[in-house]
């Protein structure tokens, strides 16, 4: 076997590691457990994916998003190392052969969602794979104390007696001191070797922008940061949209991105933006995790975010090739006031939480002791509108149900229609003789996914109706006939949200809710808001350093010398002035066009400075609203 460095440039054509990377592999190949905490682009997926090659067995992946998996196994596929993904809309012969590969070790690697983990199916293949490696990406999702809670990651660990001399690597970009700590309890690493490579982003410029007019100061970042693209985040389905035409009406190609949008829309416009068919992605926090495109010269956050876990991750999308780049956060006094009606909304009353569950079995009609295992589409406008319910608090109200176990949520992505049969062989046979027509469907079924008799199979109704002579449209109507028939359990396709019932019915009053540790995650939840507005009103400290303090980084951490704090104590505001006064004097410029001039040359606050020489007679606004010297 060749050595790690020769296995770097054979397959990713590297001549030198990054910042941590070779120790987290060495520690890796000596069996030890680890936490890798590295930044955006810092080259996380490397500290699994070789060591993985030089063990003798299977590296496993546990993985949020399927279009991150999809990637990722596209990559080593192209690098020829063997690869494969499971997600729901593969379907049951190609998923069968995906597990049957790995149990008969024709995989090096193979990608999973957490929510995989809890299927029979998978368990019993899993326990005969030869695994040498679990890797767990995104491991801030197990935290219940992180920002982006996702309730399977906490029983990532339930697989780990199935193979218990796998080495576990654990690994994300954001991660405070406390969540470092859950994560490693919570995945059961045994006495692991905790790596970070700091939080420093030398490259990258943060910039604070308490600014009243948000989209002039986006326009003018759009235009003063040279080639390349750029992504704006925004708080609102309905913001993307306006933002982008806002943008598209100045000159800018933009493209708005949510996930109200259908997952076929959505990987368009993603691959159009990725390719260079639009400068700037206008997105909701559904868009960025997994993006690696190098050319992201600016991200720009119109909102403020909630906490800076995200502000960091999203933040951090920008300058992955080493170039500079800047994040800008535009804020003004509507931004925490925002903030703060989400953070109620977030944390409903338990009687709020119990009112929801009885709302959603009641809309669905799951009888009280029934129900387990009904998945629908998550009509959430509907639930509200019929029941007078606030959509925000309803959402947060189901977050619980979720960590409680009672219901569970898919990721938004496409789902393909699902089959399953209950019946036995003999009351099938009987029901084939007593209806012809049907039965002839459900044989071509049976013969096409002989799956159906153990798990829910993802089905094509095009591949059946081809078989069968007849039309898809005819295929579903039978299909939904025998499922209200109970002859099989038939979930018909849909981008909608699903919404899976885990348990059967129960009384809402009987729903325990842990007090204690609802208060503790309010307080966690408070703590960050909190932080978040400390971080844009300090105006004296390096917001770098604001940063990495936030992450437990402190010892031997210098101002950046590049954020707004820096270059607002190199251009104190007799300086602003100074230069106001020059450009003025050398041509006729608007208020914005010399915001944009100085602003390309590090000048900050030159509006509020233009509107103080204004406010003294300073300058002078002529009737075609050019500035003037008085």
């Amino acid at each position: 076997m060749a050595d790690k460095r020769q296995l770097l440039g054979r397959y990713w054509h590297y001549k030198e590691f990054r910042p941590c990377q070779e120790e987290i592999i060495d520690s890796v190949l000596q069996g030890r457990d680890v936490f890798a905490l590295m930044p955006t682009g810092g080259g996380k997926s490397l500290c699994y994916q070789l060591p993985a090659l030089m063990m003798e067995g299977m590296c496993l992946v546990v993985s949020p998003l399927i279009a991150l998996m999809k990637d990722q196994v596209e990559r080593l596929n192209e690098r020829h190392l063997k690869a494969a993904c499971l997600y729901s809309g593969l379907g049951a012969s190609s998923s069968a052969n995906v597990l049957n590969n790995a149990v008969s070790g024709n995989l090096k690697y193979l990608y999973v969602s957490p929510e995989r983990l809890r299927q029979r199916s998978f368990i019993e293949h899993f326990r005969r794979m030869n695994v040498s490696l679990i890797a767990v990406d995104e491991a801030h999702c197990v935290s219940q104390w992180g920002y982006d809670f996702r309730p399977p990651y906490l029983q990532i660990a339930d697989i780990r007696p199935y193979q218990p001399k796998a080495v576990m690597i654990a690994l994300t970009a954001t991660a405070t001191p406390a969540v470092v700590q859950d994560v490693c309890l919570r995945l059961q690493l045994r006495s692991p070797q905790i790596f970070s490579t700091g939080f420093g982003r030398p490259n990258l410029a943060y910039i604070v922008s308490a600014s009243g007019d948000k989209m002039s100061r986006l326009l003018r970042v759009c235009r003063s940061s040279g080639e390349g693209c750029g992504i704006v985040y925004a708080a609102s389905r309905r913001r993307t949209e306006q933002v982008a035409a806002f943008l598209k009406a100045n000159g800018i190609s933009a493209v708005y991105y949510h996930a109200g949008l259908t997952a076929s829309e959505r990987d368009r416009r993603q691959t159009h933006w990725m390719t260079g068919g639009c400068r700037v992605m206008v997105a909701t926090n559904a868009f960025g995790m997994g993006i690696d495109k190098a050319d992201v010269r600016f991200v720009v956050h119109i909102d403020v975010p909630s906490s800076l876990e995200a502000y960091y991750q999203e933040a951090g999308r920008a300058g992955r090739d080493g170039e500079p780049a800047k994040a800008v956060l535009l804020c003004d006094e509507s931004d925490m006031h925002r903030l703060d009606d989400n953070f109620a909304a977030e944390f409903p009353p338990p009687a709020h939480i119990r009112n929801a569950y009885r709302a959603l079995c009641n809309y669905y009609r799951i009888p009280m002791g029934s129900g387990q295992d009904t998945t629908v589409d998550f009509d959430i406008e509907g639930i509200c509108a019929m029941y007078n319910l606030a959509p925000r608090e309803f959402y947060s109200c189901c977050v619980y149900l979720e960590r409680e176990g009672l219901i569970a949520r898919d990721d938004g992505e496409a789902l393909r229609s699902q089959l399953y049969i209950p019946l036995g062989r003999d009351e099938l046979y009987r029901f084939q003789v007593d209806h012809m027509r049907m039965g002839d469907i459900l044989m071509a079924v049976i013969r096409l996914y002989p799956g159906l008799f153990n798990e829910r199979t993802p089905i094509d109704e095009k591949r059946i109706a081809s078989q069968c002579m007849v039309s898809a449209a005819e295929v579903r109507q039978m299909l939904q006939k025998m499922s209200d028939m109970k002859v099989v359990e038939y979930i018909p396709s849909s981008d909608s949200p699903r919404l899976t019932f885990c348990t059967e019915r129960i009384d809402e009053r009987s729903i325990c809710l842990d007090n204690a540790n609802y208060d503790q995650l309010k307080s966690s939840a408070r703590s960050r808001l909190d932080a978040m507005a400390q971080f844009i009103s300090n105006d004296h400290v390096c917001r770098s350093r604001q940063l990495r303090a936030y992450f437990g980084e402190t010892e031997g951490v210098g101002d950046c010398g590049q954020c707004d704090v820096c270059i607002r104590v190199s251009h104190n505001a007799a300086d602003v002035e100074q230069a106001v006064h020059r450009a003025v004097a050398q041509g006729r410029l608007t208020v914005n066009a010399l915001c944009e001039l100085l602003g390309n040359q590090n000048y900050l606050d030159v509006e509020p400075t233009v509107r103080r020489m204004l406010d003294r007679g300073e300058l002078q606004l002529d009737r075609n609203l050019f500035l003037k010297l008085s």
